[in-house]
């Protein structure tokens, strides 16, 4: 084919390669559900980037343009496919802020059941525990034990008390645990 007929642009693809848009995909026909202090992070990143990041790179491209030949200027180059990046996100953010429901975690104090916002405490077979707070799909952090609640585990704990046991697909296969606890407080950052 023909070098002319093709596009060989770094905004090809929408979801493009900071994975802004790909990931993270909410189930068809559900609510983006998201903590008070996940919304929060979302947009403190939206208000630096349209505040303070971006502006600072539209000035590096302008000057860079003024510069002459654009075609072997590096700062230009670079910073036009750094600001269709920061363009990309922040359409993301947008979308996201916009569809974003926030629930507190903190207005469930009675609540003996997990649901979005809780933090359960988790008995293995082996007797080890873990602790997994469920939020939304933008704020999870497996690392600090925050599971999206579509998630395998999380979808499987929903409606669970203490004492229950529930079972669910991991990446190694099936997997049985006991809920030991179910509380409900605020997700701190």
């Amino acid at each position: 084919m023909n070098k002319a007929f093709t596009r060989e642009s770094d905004d090809d693809d929408e979801a493009g390669a900071d994975g802004g848009e790909a990931a993270s995909p909410l189930p068809p026909g559900t609510r983006n559900y998201i903590t008070p202090g996940g919304y929060a992070r979302l947009l403190n990143e939206f208000q630096h980037l349209m505040d303070v990041e971006r502006p600072q790179l539209v000035e590096v491209v302008s000057w860079a343009a003024s510069n002459g030949d654009r075609s072997e200027n590096g700062d230009y180059i670079y910073g036009k496919r750094r600001l269709r990046e920061i363009d990309r996100r922040i359409r993301f953010l947008t979308k996201r802020l916009d569809i974003a429901e926030v629930v507190d975690p903190c207005l469930r104090t009675d609540c003996d059941q997990v649901f979005f916002g809780a933090t359960v405490v988790l008995c293995d077979e082996q007797g080890d525990e873990q602790r997994y707070q469920i939020v939304g799909v933008d704020e999870t952090d497996f690392a600090r034990g925050r599971i999206s609640w579509v998630s395998p585990i999380a979808r499987a704990l929903l409606k669970a008390r203490a004492g229950d046991r529930v079972r669910f697909m991991s990446p190694a296969g099936w997997r049985e645990v006991e809920v030991a606890e179910v509380i409900y407080q605020q997700i701190d950052s």
